[in-house]
């Protein structure tokens, strides 16, 4: 039997999620090609008469949500309560603390897990990692100061790369701010990194999303889909 590509593992892992998803439901849409697919099969399930309502962690996820005809909630300043949500990760290890934000979206994406009753993150079977840490960290900083931010960020250990939209443009935010990428190596304590990152004035967020995931669906390159519920 013929072994799933990296992609087709994207696409079985964001169908077990979406099976997670039931009728009258505040659904958080993630952001990133394997969140995706699943948008996508929600969208198809919202064409055959599912009711949920979305929240998008991105402009570009709304943007799609919209062209697909999933409903949207009215005003994203008021969300209290999101009842699930289905989301990407760059990197997860066995504890499920990720690495996220390799598009950029990591603090909507943060607050929107933070708000939802159950988070689901979809992977293939390459994000699976002993360590966090061969994926740089995406750290979200305030433009004013942004050199100087980023110094107290290689005071910690990181190697730093100020994210790039065009040669002579920094990469924006939807937030309108920076990403500075940040290469540490193998993360011996992710919680304790997280807080460190945190405590830096002009740091927005961090990519360490720490206890954030209630189950991760990996989907394996034998086609089945693995479970990974946290503790």
């Amino acid at each position: 039997m013929a072994k799933l590509s990296i992609l087709e593992q994207k696409q079985i892992a964001a169908a077990a999620a979406a099976e997670f998803v039931e009728n009258r439901m505040i659904v958080g849409l993630g952001s990133g090609s394997t969140s995706e697919f699943a948008v996508r099969l929600l969208a198809e399930k919202v064409k055959a008469g599912l009711k949920i309502v979305g929240v998008p962690s991105s402009i570009t996820t709304e943007k799609l949500a919209r062209r697909l005809k999933i409903p949207l909630v009215s005003d994203f300043g008021v969300i209290t309560k999101i009842d699930l949500t289905i989301d990407g990760a760059d990197e997860v290890d066995p504890q499920l603390n990720l690495i996220k934000g390799g598009g950029g979206a990591l603090t909507r994406e943060k607050i929107v897990t933070s708000r939802s009753e159950r988070v689901i993150i979809i992977v293939d079977e390459k994000k699976l990692v002993k360590k966090l840490g061969k994926f740089a960290v995406p750290v979200e900083i305030l433009p004013f100061g942004w050199r100087s931010t980023m110094e107290l960020l290689r005071s910690f250990g990181a190697r730093t790369k100020l994210r790039e939209q065009a040669k002579t443009a920094p990469f924006r935010t939807d937030n309108g701010n920076y990403i500075v990428d940040c290469a540490f190596g193998k993360i011996k304590n992710p919680p304790l990194l997280a807080q460190q990152l945190k405590s830096i004035i002009g740091v927005v967020e961090t990519g360490l999303f720490i206890s954030r995931a209630d189950l991760v669906l990996v989907g394996r390159n034998t086609g089945r889909v693995e479970e990974k519920w946290s503790a």
